[in-house]
């Protein structure tokens, strides 16, 4: 595997690049429903996306059945219905609750890939997972003990929910997305997946109703739409496209033990701007359960890194 001193920080700047999306998700709440928003991120990063495309058409042929299988869940898991969750959560939570939460993501993709992979599982990695899951639930709470409050005022609320289910569709299609990258090369696997996630949110909208010009650009876009023109493109190419090639290049000139540190580097750019610019700050004991929770994670990556031999198929 190559290795470059540059290639951890490329990977950490297009995490920290990724995290920028709540600044332009939590406004684009006030204008379009969450779905909507999903559809219009995907019509604007396959429209960047076209070229590399388009030039790997010729690919498709040679790609296999079962990675189309891999795809065809990474783009609905992850790319579509995840994504919506997210918006959604972010619209109904605390965000940078949401997004500390979110970090849960690596113990999930884990055991999915033991449980569909035959991947080993360290000996200490329930111990951190387990020290994760319970910085979690403290991360998710406003108050230390649950004891004679309400659900509501604890602040386990739907957006704590939608995070989870965000963080449960996110890391089963990190799993997917292992199957992917071993049969189809990453560019066109890049571009296919929003080409899936977009066909899977017009399917949806069709679902409920939406696919129609009074859903996909409301009232409350039209008045404000050079503004939600602007929020969709940097949502779509700052915290979008322009962050996947920089972390996957970034991530082909590192090894994956070093990668998993630098990637914590989205939930630092996430936090920064859920609680500096709007202000969702977190109580004491969330501030420390954040760091346990981040911690552990870390801890869950070395671990199974160790008994990991690296191979070709580790490098997305």
């Amino acid at each position: 595997m190559r290795t470059a001193s540059y290639g951890p920080w490329l990977v950490g700047l297009g995490a920290a690049l990724w995290g920028t999306e709540s600044a332009w998700r939590i406004p684009l709440n006030e204008l379009f429903d969450a779905k909507v928003i999903v559809f219009w991120e995907h019509v604007f990063i396959l429209i960047m996306f076209l070229p590399i495309l388009i030039s790997r058409l010729h690919e498709i042929p040679k790609v296999r059945a079962h990675t189309w299988g891999f795809m065809l869940f990474s783009g609905f898991a992850g790319s579509a219905v995840g994504t919506v969750f997210f918006t959604m959560a972010l619209k109904y939570g605390n965000p940078t609750v949401v997004n500390v939460i979110l970090n849960v993501q690596p113990v999930i993709s884990t055991i999915g890939a033991f449980l569909l992979f035959g991947d080993r599982l360290a000996r200490r990695f329930f111990l951190y997972a387990g020290i994760a899951i319970i910085s979690g639930i403290f991360v998710s709470v406003q108050y230390p003990t649950l004891i004679g409050v309400s659900f509501e005022r604890a602040g386990l609320n739907l957006g704590t929910g939608y995070a989870l289910i965000c963080a449960l569709f996110w890391g089963l299609s990190t799993v997917a997305g292992r199957g992917v990258m071993v049969g189809m090369s990453l560019r066109l696997a890049s571009s296919m997946r929003i080409v899936v996630g977009l066909t899977c949110m017009t399917l949806i909208l069709l679902a409920y109703g939406k696919l129609n010009g009074a859903a996909l650009w409301p009232a409350a876009a039209q008045t404000h739409t050079t503004k939600a023109i602007l929020l969709l493109f940097f949502l779509a190419s700052v915290s979008g496209g322009i962050p996947l090639l920089i972390y996957f290049q970034g991530l082909h000139l590192t090894r994956a033990s070093t990668a998993g540190y630098f990637e914590m580097m989205q939930t630092l750019a996430a936090v920064c701007i859920t609680w500096g610019v709007f202000h969702a700050s977190l109580y004491p004991h969330q501030v420390i359960a954040s760091i346990i929770l981040i911690a552990a994670v870390a801890m869950v990556h070395h671990v199974q890194q160790q008994i990991e031999t690296p191979s070709p198929e580790s490098v997305r």
